[in-house]
């Protein structure tokens, strides 16, 4: 009897065991049939955002990180970014995408683009991706409101604008350049846009903060020349996180000697004629947008705008006329006739000289302008939804405008893919316009660009 009971009481306990089993198993598959549920419900909104009207065609990449390893696969210098031409060809000329975690429009439309700038402060605002703003810093003023912007302007152009250019810096700019290349000469061969960044940056940095201990001011260049971009072409490798890191660090060493300065030459009331005083005046005054933060930041980024793309499209411009000897002809037919105009032979470039003597070397810049690429896309934020050709850009949304797009187009350039200065015979040169945006355009056109084809034209005179 009692083995009957033991046997009844076995099969009971091996009954429960069972159906427990039986019931962790049903609500395990009933977690991972909502975990499912979820994340597919999840990747089709990151693959369909909301909007309230028609998306832009397109794809938003990965969860995440989007499209970002595609974004960032290099491209030739002489050519339209390699993301932006194979979703053209695909999508057309106005698409969506998802680049460092953020909804982003792109635009290679030459009419899209000019409404876009025509809506500064309206419909669009200044929008960067967050890796970028991190990089130049949250107090950088030239990321805020335009109104901000074109303060910002007024005072940056008693430097590098037209009339700081020719009261103060081409003498300057002049004497500098020939000094460095002719010791640079003798030494043979040289990185062109090494050492156009070098330059600058050594000219400049006592224009920006002027009398400085030799050791601070050689810290300061040496940590100025180490803030670059080149990271930002292999994102996602090891090499390009601790290139990074070093860019971050160098920024931040550059800022605290910047706040170092500003803080004694504030405390002592001493005069100087260099930027920071023109800072340290906006300072004082009620009205004034600046704090320490925002003002150091901007002496910054003047040093970082003035070197960088000159730079490169210095480079870029040698390297177009080494290949064109009709080019290099004209060039020094040019140059030839304003030196022989000259009273005094041994004297730099005036600027008279460079307004209405040096037709054609503009006419090469702008091609090399043209050509270069240097800026891959400019970025804007809808600031509320924009309906653009039948399609809707939500608020919130970035826009990316591709001005290698418009410069390659052959509808605007005849063979765009060619160096010809000639094609810029009889145009105007020194603005931005619907087909030529090398230095954007609208409210917000490069406070540098003048600084940057002066710089260009004496280095090739």
């Amino acid at each position: 009897m009692s083995s009957i009971n033991l046997d009844k009481s076995c099969r009971c306990g091996q009954h429960l065991r069972g159906s427990t089993m039986s019931s962790i198993w049903n609500v395990a598959m009933l977690i991972l049939a909502l975990v499912v549920v979820r994340i597919s419900h999840w990747l089709y909104r990151w693959s369909n955002p909301k909007c309230n009207g028609k998306l832009p065609p397109g794809a938003m990449g990965f969860p995440i990180i989007g499209e970002t390893i595609d974004f960032l696969k290099p491209c030739g210098f002489n050519d339209i970014p390699t993301f932006v031409k194979k979703r053209m060809i695909r999508y057309g000329l106005l698409f969506r995408t998802n680049i460092f975690g953020s909804k982003t429009v792109v635009s290679a439309d030459p009419d899209v683009i000019n409404q876009i700038f025509r809506q500064e402060n309206t419909s669009f605002g200044l929008g960067y991706p967050d890796i970028l703003v991190k990089v130049f810093g949250k107090d950088n003023l030239f990321l805020k409101e335009v109104f901000i912007h074109k303060y910002l302007h007024k005072v940056t152009m008693q430097i590098i604008g037209s009339e700081g250019l020719k009261q103060t810096m081409i003498g300057n700019m002049d004497k500098a350049t020939r000094d460095h290349f002719r010791l640079k000469a003798s030494q043979g061969s040289f990185n062109v846009r090494k050492e156009v960044e070098n330059l600058i940056v050594a000219y400049m940095t006592p224009k920006l903060i002027s009398n400085l201990k030799p050791e601070t001011q050689s810290k300061l260049i040496d940590n100025l020349n180490a803030f670059n971009l080149d990271w930002f072409q292999s994102f996602f490798s090891l090499s390009s996180w601790k290139a990074l890191i070093k860019v971050l660090k160098s920024r931040g060493e550059a800022i605290q000697v910047m706040k170092d300065v500003l803080s004694m030459r504030r405390e002592s009331r001493e005069k100087q004629e260099d930027f920071l005083n023109t800072l340290l005046e906006e300072l004082d005054k009620e009205s004034s947008i600046f704090d320490q933060g925002s003002a150091t930041n901007l002496i910054f980024l003047l040093a970082f705008v003035a070197r960088e793309g000159t730079s490169s499209c210095t480079a870029l411009a040698v390297k177009f006329i080494s290949k064109d000897p009709k080019v290099l002809a004209e060039l020094k037919r040019e140059h030839k006739a304003i030196v022989d105009n000259r009273k005094d032979k041994k004297a730099g470039v005036s600027w008279e000289e460079y307004t209405h003597n040096m037709t054609f070397t503009n006419m090469v810049i702008n091609e090399s302008l043209r050509l270069s690429n240097t800026t891959p896309l400019l970025f804007r934020k809808a600031l509320h939804d924009v309906e653009i050709k039948g399609y809707t850009i939500p608020a919130g949304w970035i826009v990316a405008v591709a001005p290698s797009a418009v410069h390659y187009d052959p509808i605007n350039y005849e063979n765009p893919f060619e160096f010809n200065p000639w094609r810029w015979e009889g145009k105007e040169m020194t603005r931005g316009s619907k087909t030529f945006m090398a230095f954007g355009s609208g409210v917000r056109l490069c406070v540098g660009a003048e600084f940057a084809r002066l710089q260009m034209a004496i280095f090739l005179l």
